[in-house]
């Protein structure tokens, strides 16, 4: 139809998947616009088939009812090629009854004459339409005008003037949002997670693998601090990623983490912690971004099976001991106060300023305790260290014959800084940097 790469243009962006592949869309999806000085929100929504009763279809509906409920003004996209057909008026009759303005938007018109591209959609009783091609842009401007011209532009006593501190703080405050992406397996409880915190069926929970596509972002207020929230679409085994969507879905996955500020990685305790639980755990560890883990559907296990979860996650995601576990029932809202306590907590430690003199008494002090090894005859010198970084936190230790640093007493040191510092939620990255040799004449 069209909808998502209509999206993306108003947009100026390439938010929402786009392929040739009907129903890839399932949930709301938000995004910003702007025609000369009239910015506006626009939400991309899912096929829409209100006649269906269950399913995903019906969820995906309820999703799209609930964007209609919230909108100033619908434009109702047709497909000129694909002609009227019967679901198109039942759609029709559900939005006039609506109350919402509505206009008729007939896209794919290029090369049609625009005329006869719209005659047979008079049927629907929605007015005048606009022949649109999304993909080339034809139309497109004259489409989102009419639609703001629907909206009575606020009115001001007296005009706003421009204040520049005003306009900062504002990009500021959107700047310092805590970015939380959801990631893990399919069908692991990352919707019904996002649904229970949010209080709403934000995000289409279904009982079966695959249902979130897309990267969906989400702004959100949670006690008193800012979050964009990321739903992202379940990783499978590379082997099972046999999909163009299903590989597009994981490029959006991936890039989600690394944009992120925080990872929350869910683990079903019902199931064993696969390889592919690790290889995610893997690419976050990679991304340098901070991580907490949410062990989900602990409300079904009896205490022998809590003990045996427990003990699966120590022996198979022991490289992850700096981040912070919780237990939780997403689906009954248990536990996700201490999830995003334990959220706010490692973003606090990623960002985390270590000032130089006391990241060098903490080496010091480190060394006095225990002195690396020596090779050979001359044993590393560790003379002052600064912070090179955050998220993740890098801390750069300066002097002589540090090559020579095991990686085990490179372990040692980022534990005693972790300890120092809190550090709790954050991966930690140490370099060495050893001092040029004067004596040593340069080949």
């Amino acid at each position: 139809m069209g909808k998502s790469t209509l999206f993306n243009r108003l947009t100026r962006s390439r938010q929402a998947l786009v392929a040739d592949f009907p129903g890839l869309t399932r949930d709301r999806h938000y995004g910003e616009g702007r025609v000369g000085s009239r910015p506006y929100l626009i939400v991309d929504t899912g096929g829409f088939e209100p006649v269906v009763k269950e399913g995903i279809v019906r969820a995906m509906a309820r999703q799209t009812e609930q964007a209609i409920a919230e909108s100033d003004v619908i434009i109702f996209l047709v497909d000129a090629r694909e002609g009227l057909n019967r679901l198109d008026f039942d759609i029709a009759k559900l939005l006039r009854r609506s109350g919402q303005s509505v206009i008729l938007a007939i896209n794919k018109a290029e090369g049609m004459r625009y005329g006869a591209a719209g005659l047979e959609f008079h049927e629907l009783g929605l007015g005048e339409a606009h022949t649109i091609s999304a993909s080339h842009g034809d139309g497109v401007v004259d489409l989102i005008e009419a639609a703001l011209a629907c909206i009575p532009e606020p009115e001001f006593e007296d005009e706003p003037e421009f204040d520049p501190d005003a306009e900062e703080l504002t990009h500021e405050n959107r700047k310092h949002r805590i970015k939380l992406a959801v990631v893990g397996r399919p069908n692991v409880g990352k919707s019904t997670f996002i649904n229970a915190l949010m209080g709403e069926e934000r995000v289409i929970a279904f009982n079966q693998p695959g249902t979130t596509r897309d990267a969906i972002e989400i702004e959100f207020d949670y006690k008193d601090t800012a979050y964009t929230l990321i739903d992202t679409a379940g990783l499978r085994k590379r082997g099972k990623v046999f999909e163009t969507i299903e590989k597009f879905s994981v490029i959006k996955t991936l890039q989600a983490i690394e944009a992120s500020n925080v990872v929350l990685l869910m683990l079903d305790a019902s199931t064993e912690i696969s390889d592919q639980d690790a290889s995610i755990a893997g690419f976050i560890l990679e991304s340098g971004r901070a991580l907490v883990v949410a062990i989900n559907k602990w409300d079904d296990l009896d205490s022998y099976k809590r003990e045996w979860a427990k003990r699966e996650y120590a022996r198979k995601l022991r490289f992850l001991d700096f981040a912070k576990v919780s237990t939780i029932s997403a689906l009954k809202g248990q536990g996700i106060n201490h999830v995003m306590r334990a959220v706010k907590q490692a973003h606090a430690a990623a960002y985390r300023r270590l000032p130089t003199p006391r990241l060098t008494r903490v080496i010091h002090d480190a060394v006095e305790q225990q002195q690396p090894p020596r090779k050979g005859i001359f044993r590393p010198k560790l003379r002052y260290a600064h912070q090179g970084g955050q998220n993740p936190p890098i801390v750069v230790v300066h002097g002589s014959g540090l090559e020579a640093v095991s990686d085990s007493y490179k372990r040692y040191l980022e534990g005693r800084i972790r300890e120092v510092f809190d550090l709790e939620g954050t991966p930690l990255r140490v370099e060495l940097k050893s001092a040029r040799n004067p004596y040593v004449e340069d080949k």
